[in-house]
């Protein structure tokens, strides 16, 4: 196999709105029907190996093939992907679908999974998720040799840019940021947090609350079939959206989140609910629009965090770790250059695979066949000695090439 064999299809943010990346997704999260795709791909364009990574905002196909990709190739390609594929999708398909091909490929991968091109530099997941996607791989016999070569390479490259740069450091999620405040306040672990919303975003701050400890939540929802999973995890108890205006139990903090586009907390509820504590409130608001009324803040004695604070942060965070990339993008020069090395000693070492065989079978020959009749006219020891000639320039036949071989590659 040649490098240049090595190629990725893919579509990202940077091509493409997050919410139409779907389109070019394998349309199922079953694995048998994944593996049925994939394998008819691989048949379908003479693939030797293949992975296919799926994230949020990038969909790759990671493959190694003598197949040259032109757009109707491209269009064949993702029409056995998604069969429902918009034909305005395939008709622009090459201002969506990037190729790369041979060591280009391996450096963009490299930068996936070291997170510089993610949407959000530094977010460690995306590392996570090309993983995951080897594993599935390999456990389905999708990849071969080479992808195994390419998985472990591409994991130390990730490694040593997390390793020796900032670029992971100062967290540019809003939840994280939240949980983080929250955990710099007074609050206890067994602070009673009233949690307003069971959403995408309050279910992942569900995770963060069980996951460092908070042991009293109470939630609050709209549908609740919805926070019956939350609440489960969290051994919580669950409401209606309704019912916080009779909520007397009292609270500590309030996270809240929902999609209403007027403020849920308001002055008057809020002083209801409030049951005439005077301590302060820790409250983190994470809606757009806020669900907290300004009023609430100002008339009584909040340690109020809204998203703006946090959005503010997240992109201060996110300026911080983009300076990183300069040094993270020159660790992984260094890892390339260390990948083409070894990439070529292994082709190196399989077509010189045989090369013992053959001279073996080249000495055999001419002692048993080409000059037979001679060796059997010399003496006892002259024969001896031919046998012994023969043995030493068979050794030095298979090391001298080797050895020259392998110190071309290093200075390539």
């Amino acid at each position: 196999m040649e490098l240049k064999e090595f190629q990725i299809l893919s579509v990202s943010h940077q091509s493409l709105e997050v919410e139409d990346i779907g389109q070019f997704l394998i349309p199922s999260s079953d694995a048998n029907e994944i593996v049925s795709r994939l394998e008819r791909i691989k048949k379908e364009f003479d693939i030797d190996e293949i992975q296919y990574l799926n994230t949020c905002n990038r969909a790759s196909y990671i493959f190694v093939s003598k197949t040259t990709f032109d757009d109707q190739k491209k269009r064949s390609f993702f029409r056995i992907i998604n069969n429902d594929l918009p034909a305005s999708a395939l008709i622009n398909i090459n201002n969506y679908i990037n190729v790369y091909t041979g060591i280009e490929a391996v450096n963009h991968i490299f930068n996936v999974s070291s997170s510089l091109d993610s949407l959000v530099v530094g977010e460690r997941e995306i590392f996570r998720q090309f993983r995951e996607s080897y594993a599935f791989a390999l456990k389905f016999k999708l990849s071969g040799d080479f992808l195994r070569l390419l998985e472990k390479y591409t994991v130390q490259a990730a490694k040593y840019v997390y390793a020796n740069t900032k670029i992971g450091e100062k967290p540019v999620s809003i939840v994280s940021l939240a949980i983080q405040k929250l955990r710099n306040s007074d609050l206890q672990l067994d602070a009673r947090i009233l949690l307003i919303g069971a959403g995408e975003t309050n279910r992942l701050v569900g995770k963060f609350l069980k996951k460092y400890g908070y042991s009293k939540v109470t939630i609050f929802n709209r549908t609740l079939d919805n926070a019956k999973n939350l609440a489960e995890s969290l051994n919580a108890q669950t409401f209606h959206l309704n019912k916080l205006d009779s909520y007397k139990q009292g609270f500590d903090g309030i996270i809240i989140c929902t999609g209403s586009t007027q403020a849920i907390i308001t002055k008057d509820l809020y002083h209801q609910i409030l049951q005439k504590e005077t301590e302060q409130k820790f409250i983190i608001d994470l809606s757009v629009p806020r669900n907290v009324d300004e009023e609430v803040v100002s008339s009584f004695d909040t340690n109020y965090i809204g998203i703006s604070q946090l959005k503010d942060l997240a992109d201060k965070n996110l300026s911080f770790r983009k300076t990183e990339m300069v040094g993270a993008k020159l660790l992984l020069d260094e890892k390339i250059v260390a990948f083409k090395e070894v990439f070529k000693q292994r082709e190196l070492e399989k077509a010189l695979r045989n090369v013992p065989n053959e001279i073996k079978s080249i000495k055999t020959r001419a002692m048993e066949q080409v000059f037979k009749d001679k060796i059997k006219q010399l003496e006892p020891s002259n024969q001896a000695l031919i046998i012994e000639m023969m043995d030493y320039m068979e050794k030095k036949c298979i090391a001298v090439p080797m050895k020259i071989a392998k110190e071309n590659i290093r200075q390539l």
